[in-house]
């Protein structure tokens, strides 16, 4: 006669002193945690600006070992010039990433760089000025000393974007509003990413980003074919809106209260919404795939009748 087997490890097990099954108890594998810094990529010249915002910081020993009130001033005004040649820099070299990034994009309103190259100039002539003796070769050697340094920023930085990039055979009205649209919804995913970093939690900054970063594929999606903004459209503004104001809203709670729970119901919305903007953006392609197809099927049958109407002709 057959006997089930029982034991430690099986199902159920009989207790022992009584007929009650015991469940087996089952334990859960640990969730990896995302990463804080995974797909993040350096800074193009990282260490190149944090040497300019490094330099402003020299003029304090020219302005404590000059007694001169002029100097002093002048000195100042010559590392202020650094560092804000050092801030216009780091803002145009960012400003230029996310122009290289975009397929459609306009300019710059303002060229950072080349202010920043400006600015660098101007401050290391003023430092100059303010470390030398008054006079004629002082401001002589300052001009050209200051054209040097704005060269070499040039030199080392490059210049701003000087022209939009759009798509060939794209009317310059299409690509302006595909522009102005991705510009708008990128401010949504900045101010997004703005509120979570309230949050101070690095895990949940991670997930923001790769959110965001499925976010910017359905942007690039747009930008190859204009065609796809109207069935993005409110993917690119109310969704993102509501992204936006739930992250805020989440991170006003969490300050003040620590629930768990809170956290995984955000956790929970990012999923859904990040599901959605991937599937949208399958569709566009999609989409874009059967409009190809039809093209191509078109040029055939047309290709087919021409091939008949020419041996119609050869045979008469």
């Amino acid at each position: 006669m057959a006997k089930r087997y029982g034991g430690e490890y099986s199902p159920t097990e009989q207790a022992r002193d009584g007929d009650t099954p015991r469940e087996r108890v089952t334990h859960q594998p640990m969730t990896l945690e995302v990463a804080p810094f995974k797909g993040r990529t350096p800074q193009r010249h990282g260490a190149k600006l944090n040497i300019l915002f490094i330099l402003p910081l020299l003029t304090i020993f020219s302005v404590l070992f000059n007694s001169g009130v002029i100097d002093m001033a002048t000195n100042l005004a010559g590392g202020a010039m650094l560092l804000l040649s050092a801030w216009l820099t780091r803002d145009g070299v960012r400003a230029e990433d996310a122009f290289n990034e975009r397929k459609v994009a306009r300019k710059p309103a303002i060229p950072r760089k080349i202010f920043g190259a400006v600015a660098t100039g101007i401050g290391v002539g003023l430092l100059i000025v303010g470390g030398g003796e008054s006079g004629l070769e002082s401001l002589v050697a300052a001009n050209i000393v200051g054209l040097l340094a704005a060269g070499l920023h040039l030199f080392s930085f490059g210049l701003d974007p000087l022209r939009s990039k759009g798509l060939s055979g794209v009317d310059t009205l299409t690509s302006d509003r595909v522009a102005r649209k991705i510009d708008a919804a990128e401010a949504l995913l900045d101010e997004q990413k703005d509120a979570i970093l309230r949050a101070r939690d690095r895990q949940l900054e991670a997930r923001v980003d790769r959110f965001q970063t499925t976010v910017r594929g359905l942007f690039r999606q747009v930008e190859e074919d204009p065609r796809d903004l109207n069935a993005a459209r409110r993917y690119l503004g109310v969704y993102l809106q509501g992204a936006r104001d739930a992250t805020v809203q989440f991170v006003a709670l969490y300050a003040r209260k620590k629930d768990p729970k809170i956290r995984e119901d955000y956790l929970r919305f990012l999923d859904d919404m990040e599901q959605n903007f991937a599937n949208r953006k399958e569709a566009l392609l999609i989409d874009d795939r059967t409009n190809f197809d039809v093209e191509i099927e078109v040029l055939q049958h047309r290709l087919q009748r021409e091939t008949q109407f020419l041996e119609r002709q050869s045979d008469s």
